[in-house]
């Protein structure tokens, strides 16, 4: 479970409540269905007049996605696999790597090592994996787009349901003593499509483009290491040109660990 995700939500709610107490507001006042009505119904209702609807049935996997932890290879694991694979072929050949090419879990991966295999142009294997990557961000774009649109969306409704509360509470100016309760719920709306949209919808759209940033990072890894494979590059060089993809030190403590694993060795 992506557990920052719960975090978040929890501790947003949390905030909200307590500022409100802090701030001698009863949290009770939260409890106002009309505002939950123009806020949520509403939000929903201008995402289905936003998108198709073959996108916004998509929306339960992207909540799934926010709630679960992203499982990708370890970088650092991954430039060891190629640089395993590339001892390989130098060693016995391409086609040394077919049964191995059966073993791998990862489909854009396995794609990708098959073509190699098969003779593919080196040309054609890069435009290939790379229209397919762009397939993927095309797709994770219109996903994050989707949280994004609610959560401009939602605040603007906010304004909306504030309206309508002072309609409400301005048709009856008769009785004062109900008039700044009507007030202060008016407001409510306001205060829950702020809260949804800049606590919920917005950040949801930030970290679906976080982890579809971290899902291309892997892919592109994959790409250049299968085509390096391809080329005969040695495994130090294949090292050397994927270490890019890993923060400077990281790659420092690498080195230090290397190090210390050769001192051992030698002692």
């Amino acid at each position: 479970m992506e557990k920052s995700t719960l975090i978040g939500i929890v501790l947003g709610v949390a905030a909200l409540i307590v500022g409100m107490i802090l701030k001698h507001a009863s949290p009770s006042a939260l409890l106002n269905p009309a505002a939950f009505m123009i806020i949520l119904v509403g939000t929903t209702a201008a995402l289905f007049n936003a998108f198709p609807m073959s996108e916004l049935k998509k929306i339960p996997a992207l909540f799934k996605v926010l709630f679960t932890e992203q499982k990708l290879p370890a970088k650092r694991e991954l430039i060891g696999q190629f640089m395993n694979w590339a001892s390989v072929a130098r060693r016995e050949g391409l086609l040394a790597l077919e049964n191995t090419s059966d073993e791998i879990e990862d489909p854009f991966l396995r794609n990708g090592m098959k073509m190699i295999i098969d003779g593919g142009e080196p040309d054609f294997v890069r435009d290939v994996l790379n229209e397919e990557i762009h397939a993927i961000e095309e797709r994770h774009q219109a996903g994050a787009l989707v949280f994004s649109q609610a959560g401009s969306y939602a605040p603007t409704l906010g304004v909306l349901g504030a309206v309508v509360g002072l309609i409400a509470a301005l048709g009856n100016l008769s009785d004062i003593d109900a008039l700044g309760v009507s007030i202060a719920a008016a407001f409510v709306a306001t205060l829950l499509g702020i809260f949804t949209g800049y606590v919920l919808w917005h950040p949801f759209a930030t970290k679906l483009k976080r982890k579809s940033k971290q899902e291309i990072e892997i892919k592109k890894i994959m790409v250049e290491g299968l085509l390096s494979i391809q080329a005969g590059v040695s495994p130090a060089a294949i090292e050397q040109k994927l270490l890019v993809y890993i923060p400077f030190q990281e790659r420092t403590d690498m080195k230090e660990e290397k190090k210390e694993e050769g001192a051992a060795v030698n002692g």
